[in-house]
Formats: structure tokens, sequence, C-alpha cells
């Protein structure tokens, strides 16, 4: 199957060295799937806790 750009959206198959639209899309896919494999770092998660402990302190009780 390929997508708008001609790019296929198959993983894993060859890219035409002469189609840079598919070079492109290759990578940025390649990236993408690299950053959502990384980890979420503790401080960010200790930050997002810390966040829902202020709102939930501050939401008005008829709003629950």
């Amino acid at each position: 199957m390929t997508d708008k750009t001609g790019a296929s959206s198959g993983a894993g198959e060859p890219v035409r060295s002469d189609n840079p639209h598919a070079q492109i899309a290759t990578k940025l896919r390649a990236l993408y799937v690299s950053v959502q494999e990384e980890a979420i770092p503790d401080r960010f998660l200790d930050l997002l806790e810390q966040l829902d402990a202020v709102e939930r302190r501050h939401v008005p009780d008829g709003a629950k």
C-alpha cells in the first residue's frame, strides 16, 4: 500500500533511491518509532503527578 507521497507504508520494504519523498517518509517514520519507544523521564512523570494533585485540590465541589 502507498500513501499520497507514493511512499510505501510497509516496514522493511526497500526505498527507491530516486524517490526523495519516499526517503523522507521512511526517515520520518523511523524517527517517530524511535521517539515512541523512548522512556518518559521520571522528572516529567513527577511534574505531571504534581499538576494532577494541584488540579484535584482546586476542583469545585459541584464539578465532580
